[in-house]
């Protein structure tokens, strides 16, 4: 069959993503797909891997994709013919210690809050359905009964099948080339057998993804690692249906096949493969068996499954999986070319993923708009950081060593850093600064007093640093702060249609004249958050846009994407030219006013505007904005002055008491205030009547606006979910986010962010309450709370006002 000179769409790779994507394009949108595989279906690394299917995320979203994935396996023989190989055998996770335990008990709650029924069993249990274990070690295991596995190939061969039979074209033995390119969009797809004109091109190309990628300007940052995994002879006594098995402390994985055991592992010293090209003709290949490397899984595995040291090897597969900086997926449209879409970097997650992957990167292509919240795998979430390979290599090996070890709450990376920095780095550190990283950024968690060493301590309870924090956010409630913020990132945008531009693109009304600021969101086509942000204007023909640090990336793009077509407006990413020092606290005001002679009086300079003024000869763009439900200003200064106008507001500041503070104490105030976090507390699947931000939207005004048409559609109706607030009294209990909460008995959601007010002196938690027949006031607060944590229930309260200053006297002063 000769290649179609045009095609509406053109997948490119022919493993399970690939297949899966061009299976739910034709099925669910009945596209005029084409796919293309250079070698093989399956000759990458689909067909070589372990084809363990888990469910559980720390996402509601993902683990809806992966539940979607299980649905569709399940039934995919019946409407194919081709067998998948899917047997729910469930999955057992092992706990040999504590903390493993407690992880456990706030997956089991977790999986509940997402409708999965996850169990803990104890070691007897476990020794019941795995009669070959070792247990004596255990405390105990989770188990989740809808867990199985899949034969990769067969059901990929099965997706490919579908996809024929739903009309898509599949094309093995094609090689893409290269791409022609016109302003900024694919034309063609360039194939070794000739040219295909097409709309959208979808870049499933696996390990090859990012050479894809780079063929059109586009970064997609993957690590090649080597992955063992050895297939054993028969073991006696192994039942066909025995349940997959992860031992994390042991750092090794089980599962049956054919009698015999497949066993592999995540070590903390992975090698990781080339970082340069992967060789095109690498398919159906291997590398060299290497036991010394595996050695260490094997001394693990036979001290968990005795039998092991009598049963031959029948075969060692030692392969390449795309990992990632992160260990999750990517997905979605590429910010440097808008009609290509990645599905790649499965992070050995590719089986398990692959049908709801498919299905989500289907409808994403065709809208143009993921169609849930999937920003935890949004290619979006990188920057140019990642075009650094040797910084992808050593983080996605830290990464890949991480992948069965603790979880603990607030972790962070270590390899590779400090990557950027502030002009402020050596200062705070000589304050005793004990810095976490975001997109490469450093930024101050926190600040250890002299004399204690400036590093957090994991825990599963209270960390080190909770006390110290408590400190750090007392005193910006009671005297002043500064806060170095340089990481937000920032545009300009400017041109005689920037207004126009941005009255489209932003819900809330930033048409208000110069020397004005607005809190807004960006809205999706159904109404959902997709981006929160401040809007300074600036002149009537110039715009200052501030945004979180992580976002960067994303929310250019969405701006940039989404300006109406003829429009003269220009947006400029200016991030690395301003430093942030935000200045926050009661006393805020007498700081200022002692290092600029302009008037910072509540009359000249109100909440909510923007103003230049002078700081250590240094004009400075002042916001009089909060995040933490203080006076304060956030002070955007020149890079290269950063350093001055910092060390001119401690000279006057002290006087007043001025301390800097970290990310730690900003975030257990907005949780007291009441303030949303994008990713969290607001996401792509929320509108902003469901978050309580409905007065950041103007319905009102007769101006037409990106998501407008679904808000006006459930404007008068009665809302199904809310946000609200809950605290919990008991100092014990540690809030991390994903708790259920009932009413009145009854699981009726589950908080989407949880923290310490150390003002309020409680834990605090928010979380969207749902309820088919409504979730007005009077039924929220009619209800008697818990939070089920880790596990056990704990009596809570509803907040539907901020906890701390609610009638923003404080902020307004």
């Amino acid at each position: 069959m000769a290649l179609p000179s045009h095609a509406q769409i053109v997948v490119i790779g022919g493993g399970i993503i690939g297949c899966s994507t061009a299976y739910h394009l034709a099925r669910d949108h009945k596209a005029d797909v084409i796919l293309l595989e250079q070698g093989k279906l399956t000759s990458g690394s689909t067909w070589h891997a372990a084809g363990l299917v888990g469910q559980l995320r720390s996402s509601a979203s993902i683990t809806r994709v992966l539940k979607y994935s299980v649905e569709l396996y399940k039934g995919l023989e019946a409407e194919t013919g081709l067998a998948t190989g899917w047997k729910m055998t469930g999955c057992l996770r092992l706990a040999t210690n504590q903390d493993r335990w407690t992880e456990y008990k706030r997956l089991a709650t977790t999986a509940k809050s997402f409708g999965m029924d996850m169990q803990l069993v104890s070691p007897e249990e476990v020794k019941r359905m795995w009669p070959l274990m070792e247990t004596s070690d255990l405390v105990g295991a989770s188990w989740l009964p809808t867990d199985g596995q899949a034969s990769p190939s067969d059901i990929t061969q099965s997706l490919a099948k579908g996809a024929r039979m739903h009309g898509a074209k599949l094309f093995e033995n094609v090689r893409v080339t290269g791409f022609e390119m016109k302003d900024g969009r694919i034309q063609k797809v360039k194939t070794d057998q000739g040219d295909i004109a097409c709309d959208k091109v979808v870049n499933c190309a696996g390990q090859w993804a990012r050479q894809v990628g780079a063929m059109a300007g586009i970064n997609v940052p993957l690590q090649p690692v080597k992955h063992q995994y050895i297939i054993t002879e028969k073991v006696p006594g192994l039942s066909t249906d025995a349940p997959t098995i992860r031992d994390p402390d042991r750092r090794t994985y089980f599962k049956e096949e054919v009698g015999g055991l497949v066993m592999g592992g995540y070590e903390p010293n992975p090698q990781g493969w080339t970082t340069g090209d992967v060789p095109n003709d690498w398919e159906f290949r291997l590398f060299d068996d290497d036991y010394d490397h595996f050695e260490q899984h094997m001394t693990q595995a036979i001290e968990r499954v005795p039998a092991l040291e009598t049963v031959g090897v029948k075969q060692m597969i030692n392969g390449p999986e795309s990992f990632t900086p992160d260990g999750n997926f990517i997905l979605g449209s590429a910010p440097e070319c808008s009609n290509m879409f990645v599905g790649a970097g499965f992070n050995a997650f590719g089986i398990a993923s692959g049908g709801g992957a498919g299905w989500v990167l289907a409808q994403w292509v065709v809208d143009g708009e993921a169609p849930l919240d999937l920003w935890v795998v949004d290619i979006r979430r990188f920057s140019n950081l990642h075009r650094d390979r040797q910084w992808v290599s050593d983080r996605t090996l830290e990464a890949y060593g991480k992948h069965y070890t603790i979880g603990f709450p607030h972790e962070e990376y270590e390899s590779r850093r400090p990557y950027i920095v502030s002009p402020l780095y050596e200062r705070l550190k000589r304050h005793g600064a004990v810095f976490g990283s975001k997109l490469g950024w450093e930024r101050p968690n926190w600040f250890a007093p002299q004399g204690t060493e400036a590093k957090d301590v994991y825990s599963m309870g209270r960390q080190n640093w909770f006390a110290r924090v408590g400190d750090e956010h007392a005193h910006v409630r009671k005297a002043v702060g500064i806060f170095d913020q340089s990481s937000f990132a920032k545009y300009e945008m400017s041109g005689s249609d920037a207004r126009r531009a941005l009255d489209f693109i932003c819900a809330n009304d930033v048409s208000k004249p110069a020397g004005r600021l607005t809190y807004t969101q960006l809205l999706n086509t159904r109404g959902g958050i997709e981006a929160d942000l401040t809007v300074a204007r600036l002149a009537d023909d110039k715009f200052y846009i501030v945004t979180g640090t992580g976002f960067r990336t994303h929310d250019l793009a969405w701006i940039s994407d989404h300006v109406p077509a003829g429009l003269k407006a220009q947006l400029v990413d200016v991030t690395e030219e301003y430093g942030t020092l935000s200045l926050m606290g009661p006393k805020a005001r007498n700081v200022l006013e002692a290092v600029t002679k302009a008037d910072v009086s509540n009359a000249a300079f109100p909440f909510g505007h923007v103003r230049e003024i002078v700081i250590a000869g240094t004009t400075v763009r002042a916001l009089r904005v909060t995040y933490v439900g203080e006076l304060g200003w956030e002070l955007h200064v020149p890079i290269a002055a950063t350093g001055e106008v910092f060390d001119a507001l401690m000279a006057a500041g002290a006087a007043h008491d001025i301390r800097p503070v970290g990310y730690r104490a900003l975030e257990s105030l907005r949780l007291e205030k009441g303030y949303r976090a994008w990713g969290s507390d607001i996401t792509p699947n929320d509108t902003p009547f469901e978050a309580g931000l409905g007065w950041a939207v103007k319905l009102r005004k007769n101006t037409d606006f990106l998501g407008r048409k679904a808000l006006e559609k459930i404007a008068g109706a009665a809302l199904t979910k809310r946000l609200a607030g809950f605290t919990v009294d008991d100092k014990d209990v540690v809030l991390v986010g994903r708790e259920t909460i009932l009413r009145d008995g009854q699981p009726v959601g589950y908080l989407t962010s949880g923290g310490y007010g150390y003002t309020v002196g409680k834990n605090i938690g928010y979380g969207y309450v749902r309820n088919a027949a409504g979730v007005g006031d009077d039924f929220l607060k009619s209800g008697v709370y818990e939070l089920v944590v880790a596990t056990e229930k704990v009596p809570a309260r509803i907040h539907l006002e901020p906890m701390f200053d609610p009638a923003a006297a404080r902020v307004k002063a």
